[in-house]
């Protein structure tokens, strides 16, 4: 059904704030946004967000006039067969008209033939026929003659009888054709739109609407204040489980962007990929740096015990060509229970930090290894947490970790930008849902 509306509030922010701040304020330098606008602006889109409810009586409105067509082509159907076979009424008006029109064609070639006889006679009176002869000829051939002309009218209104009892019949049969082409039409376009609806509730379900805002995963991203083009950069993200179960099929995503300068323009034709930043991940029980990509874009934490923790290194690479200025990184999971009852739990946070542009006349810094550290353990008032396999934690993180949403001293541009990136990462993780839902 055209554009999903129902993808989550990140993905309209990504395609509406950057408009909406464009359209605030003609220049982003010295801009600074209100406390509330790092919230999703209002849109017509959110206002038209179907709830779950009414995406559940679209589909029963679907069904409904699906129904109605089909019932409507099933008659369209029977109409052309019945219009095909010898006992409709039409097709016996039409066989007894042209029977009538038949025999009032035999009846006029008798009396035509009557006729012919008639005149003969009067040409055979021999030379010295009486007058009651000839008298009796001429009458003959004047009876024969009225028969005749009688027998052409009956055959001239038969035949006008049979034309239109036959032309009624292709008409009919014409109309019927014309009627089960259009309930074929007519069909079509309901099962299509019946399927449309299908498929809408069930991306909705998919995405678990009523999951969405479970506070169950908490998210934590730390590293650098600033980042130099070329150079690798080491960030840290923690996945908490904080519900009072186990969380199962648990997946953590990142994502980090260069953000536009200060006056730059912002509009539906930017290019936002050109800013996205390469991101590598790695954790305790997956040493490598892995890449993530459109093809891989989760970082598979699995399940997740009742307080415990995940951490994963993220490293980033600005390109070694771009120019000083800002970037964000975004991380965020979300789970989903074996039994498919229920999925949510998505938390986004965001770290900004300054890009320095690269010296050019130091030599680049040699990468990191490509085993990293494994993540540090975190210590709460003395109390040391021992990490459990596979990167898992049951300590909190302490210190100061970024604040959801865009920095309050951040200029319009930056927040729009951000928006756009936590909307791409929304994407993925939808993406996901669905091609999982699939599988």
């Amino acid at each position: 059904m055209k554009i999903r509306r129902i993808l989550a509030t990140a993905v309209a922010a990504a395609v509406t704030t950057p408009v909406v701040f464009l359209s605030a304020a003609p220049a982003f330098a010295d801009t600074k946004p209100s406390p509330t606008s790092t919230q999703k602006p209002a849109t017509d889109d959110d206002e038209d967000m179907p709830s779950i409810e009414e995406l559940r009586a679209a589909v029963a409105e679907a069904q409904k006039a699906y129904d109605e067509a089909a019932a409507e082509l099933a008659k369209a159907r029977a109409d052309v067969e019945a219009l095909t076979k010898d006992d409709h009424p039409l097709a016996v008006a039409a066989a007894a008209a042209k029977k009538t029109a038949d025999e009032a064609a035999a009846a006029k070639t008798a009396a035509d033939e009557a006729l012919a006889k008639a005149e003969q006679a009067v040409k055979d009176l021999p030379v010295d026929a009486t007058e009651e002869q000839k008298a009796a000829a001429a009458a003959a051939v004047t009876a024969a003659k009225t028969a005749a002309d009688e027998a052409a009218a009956a055959k001239t209104a038969a035949d006008t009888k049979a034309k239109e009892a036959s032309t009624a019949l292709d008409d009919a049969r014409v109309q019927a054709f014309r009627v089960l082409e259009l309930a074929k039409k007519v069909e079509k376009a309901a099962k299509k739109d019946l399927d449309d609806a299908k498929e809408e509730l069930a991306f909705y379900e998919d995405m678990g609407e009523e999951c969405t805002e479970d506070p169950s995963l908490e998210v934590a991203v730390s590293g650098p204040k600033k980042v130099t083009a070329g150079e690798p950069a080491v960030f840290s993200m923690r996945v908490t489980n904080t519900s009072d179960h186990t969380l199962n099929l648990v997946n953590a995503f990142a994502n980090a962007t260069r953000l536009p300068e200060p006056g730059d323009v912002i509009d539906d034709e930017t290019d936002f990929s050109k800013l996205l930043i390469p991101v590598e991940w790695s954790s305790a029980d997956v040493l490598e740096w892995t890449p993530i990509t459109e093809k891989f874009d989760s970082i598979e934490v699995g399940d997740l015990t009742k307080g415990a923790s995940y951490d994963v290194k993220l490293r980033l690479t600005v390109d070694a060509k771009a120019a000083a200025g800002k970037g964000a990184l975004f991380g965020y999971a979300d789970y989903e229970d074996n039994d498919g009852s229920c999925s949510g739990g998505v938390d986004f946070k965001d770290l900004n930090f300054d890009i320095l542009a690269a010296d050019k006349g130091d030599k680049p810094k040699p990468k990191p290894t490509d085993t990293p550290t494994p993540a540090p353990t975190v210590t709460t008032g003395g109390n040391t947490n021992t990490t459990q396999q596979g990167g898992r934690s049951n300590t909190p993180v302490n210190g100061t970790l970024a604040a959801t949403g865009a920095n309050d001293t951040l200029p319009l541009g930056f927040a729009a930008a951000g928006a756009v990136a936590l909307g791409a990462g929304a994407l993925v993780v939808a993406r996901r849902r669905k091609a999982g839902a699939q599988a």
